[in-house]
């Protein structure tokens, strides 16, 4: 069984849905139908399937030149760098990065869209922060609390440089989320350059994984909070594949596209003085002046 040689591994928030379905048509990579499969982050995530398993996801890839996933908890984590390093020594790691700003207020959406986090307000959730990494208000769905400390998901820099430290350089690609929006043909056609693919294959640049809403609280609560009775019942009856595929179909169903409610100026202000450390330590390793995004 082949196993996959490309790792979309985050972050969150920075382009990697659209990335990742972009790949997933080049007639020369196979990507993994599921896309956040997140195997290589134990510290992050509470289900750990086995390697027989994991491998299924690209039981189907027949003679691409290259097969890949996407998991963003692999950036955030710890220990995905050192296990990924283990697994494929010849891995090729793409990361994608974005104003942290801006990416912690998605990921926040993100994180109460699937129930991660029960904390509707953004400002709120930032505030509770110090109590969350002291034990208190622990979120509802059975992940890591980590999932919740938004700062800590945009440490860029030290992120970056454990893929460095377990990859040479010519194996690790960073891509700035302002590029990927801004100029997707150019960026894809650099990543298929990256990956020794076909750079004149170009797919559809459609939008891809927009902010929503949900319709209905209880019903999502149900799909991304499953009780133990019903997981029981589920996991045996259905193929996993299948189970992931008509749990998307429902979130679709009970989802409407909607905007994020902006950010509090004030908020802002202060969130860009308190990353802007963070953003010059990342100008500095991309050798790029990010600075406009503190501004």
């Amino acid at each position: 069984m082949r196993k996959p040689n490309v790792f979309i591994v985050g972050a969150a928030k920075c382009g990697t849905t659209a990335l990742y379905e972009y790949l997933r048509r080049h007639p020369d990579i196979y990507m993994s139908p599921e896309k956040e499969p997140a195997y290589f982050c134990p510290d992050l995530n509470y289900q750990r399937r086995s390697e027989e398993e994991y491998l299924q996801l690209f039981a189907e890839a027949n003679g691409e030149k290259r097969i890949g996933e996407a998991s963003t908890s692999y950036l955030y984590s710890t220990q995905a760098a050192g296990a990924i390093k283990q697994f494929c020594p010849e891995a090729q790691i793409i990361i994608m990065v974005r104003n942290p700003v801006e990416m912690v207020h998605a990921r926040h959406a993100q994180m109460y869209y699937h129930c991660v986090d029960d904390i509707e307000d953004f400002a709120r959730a930032m505030a509770a922060e110090e109590d969350r990494k002291a034990g208190l208000r622990p979120p509802p769905r059975e992940h890591s609390i980590k999932h919740l400390f938004y700062r800590d998901t945009a440490r860029y820099t030290e992120q970056i440089n454990r893929y460095l430290a377990a990859f040479p350089a010519h194996r690790v690609k960073v891509i700035v989320f302002d590029d990927f929006k801004s100029e997707t043909a150019r960026v894809y056609r650099e990543v298929c350059q990256f990956l020794d693919v076909d750079p004149t294959f170009q797919p559809a640049f459609e939008v891809v994984n927009a902010n929503k809403k949900v319709r209905n609280r209880f019903l999502q609560e149900l799909l991304e909070i499953p009780g133990p009775t019903l997981r029981k019942l589920g996991r045996p009856l259905t193929p996993r594949k299948l189970r992931h595929k008509v749990m998307n179909e429902l979130r679709r169903l009970n989802s409407v596209p909607m905007p994020r409610t902006p950010i509090d100026p004030d908020l802002r202000r202060a969130l860009q003085a308190e990353f802007r450390p963070e953003v010059m330590r990342l100008s500095e390793l991309l050798n790029r002046d990010l600075s406009h995004w503190c501004e």
